[in-house]
């Protein structure tokens, strides 16, 4: 695929089912989206991979976490937290390890992460795989920040679903530049 195409069609797919990517392809992804500007080398960021398992064990975070902010939560939200992770085959979080760094603001090392987590929507989809960014109040939830052994200064971008797409393309808006470019003068 060649790289404008890449970057023109690129969008997100809620639907994804097996395959995910696995092996030397997966680790593609991973060294590509590693490749994300990175000011003094800090790399911000850390990420955790769910499969299998692993998926049950966070779609279980996600419902503890509502059980604490909710002790009355309905069985029916228990149980849509603990099946939401099964969207995709392959889950990946995206933490920005917030560092102190002199020249260095927290604001780039949280874009650096960013970058990483878009570096990895970019590589699926290189790979002929399809990925969606997920975000929400499940990023802001103190429970679900310790279940992930995360620092009191992480900050967790969101959730990068990963699969191979069911059902067509959405087509995507065709964006007027001058809508949002302006020349200086």
């Amino acid at each position: 695929m060649q790289a404008m195409e890449l970057l023109l069609g690129r969008n997100s797919h809620p639907r994804l089912i097996e395959p995910a990517p696995e092996g030397q392809v997966m680790q593609r992804i991973y060294q590509a989206s590693l490749r994300a500007p990175d000011h003094a080398r800090l790399t911000p960021w850390r990420l955790i991979e769910f499969r299998g398992e692993g998926l049950n064990e966070l779609g279980e975070i996600f419902a503890q976490a509502k059980l604490h902010e909710d002790p009355g939560a309905s069985i029916e939200d228990l149980n849509r937290l603990r099946t939401m992770t099964h969207r995709a085959p392959l889950v990946i979080a995206v933490i920005a390890k917030m560092q102190t760094h002199p020249k260095v603001p927290a604001s780039e090392q949280l874009l650096s992460a960013a970058c990483v987590a878009h570096g990895l929507l970019l590589a699926a989809e290189a790979e002929g795989f399809a990925a969606m960014w997920r975000s929400g109040s499940l990023c802001f939830d103190p429970q679900v920040k310790q279940a992930l052994k995360m620092q009191q200064a992480d900050e967790l971008l969101g959730f990068i679903y990963m699969g191979s797409p069911v059902g067509r393309r959405k087509t995507l808006p065709e964006y007027k530049t001058t809508d949002f470019v302006e020349k200086w003068k």
